[in-house]
């Protein structure tokens, strides 16, 4: 290599190595960046008993809101906690017979001027809590509620049952529902429980 290519190639090196970092630069702003696991509502325990009145469901939840879920409730927009129960009974001549499928909601919002959070279920008599871990210790550890009466299931028989609980984007402002269904910060949900329950 004479001298003139080597003026060339020392000129050219550090353009090329700009131009490489540059490249570099922009790929590393442009790359997605990694999701964030979506949280994860874990059911800790969950069974029916058999009242007087009917078929009541008991259940404890655990879980933690995201930074995103805190703060959209202190800027006074509710969220809404949905549990699910399904009750089926095996047949083996067709297909399994749904006996029961009900669902019960928890509203949290949180008040500005009297700083409280509030927490209601299925719209009954509302509770106020000064903090909102207490008012979401009614979402984690919610009383037992009546999901069929007496008469609904067979005594004897034994029904497969199925609950799951989680956040309820579809009852937020339309605006939030969009933004949920891209936002990892949203996805707060468990998975199906399943287990046996013989009627009495």
């Amino acid at each position: 290599m004479g001298p003139r290519h080597k003026r060339v190639t020392r000129r050219l090196l550090p353009l090329a190595i700009g131009w490489l970092l540059s490249a570099l630069l922009l790929a590393a702003a442009f790359s997605p960046l990694p999701a964030r696991a979506a949280e994860v509502v874990e059911i800790t325990a969950a069974n029916i008993e058999s009242t007087e009145e009917g078929y009541r469901l008991a259940t404890k939840f655990s879980f933690d809101l995201t930074r995103g879920l805190e703060d959209v409730i202190t800027r006074g927009i509710p969220l809404y906690f949905t549990t699910e129960v399904e009750l089926t009974r095996p047949r083996w001549y067709w297909f399994d017979e749904k006996a029961i499928s009900a669902s019960r909601t928890i509203r949290i919002s949180y008040d500005v001027l009297t700083r409280q959070y509030h927490a209601s279920a299925s719209g009954r008599l509302q509770q106020s809590f000064v903090t909102l871990e207490d008012a979401l210790s009614l979402v984690r550890r919610p009383s037992r509620w009546l999901i069929a009466d007496k008469g609904a299931l067979k005594p004897g028989e034994v029904y497969n049952v199925a609950v799951r609980m989680g956040l309820d984007v579809a009852r937020l402002p339309k605006p939030f529902q969009v933004h949920a269904i891209n936002s990892s910060d949203w996805r707060l949900s468990s998975d199906w429980k399943t287990f046996t329950f013989r009627a009495e």
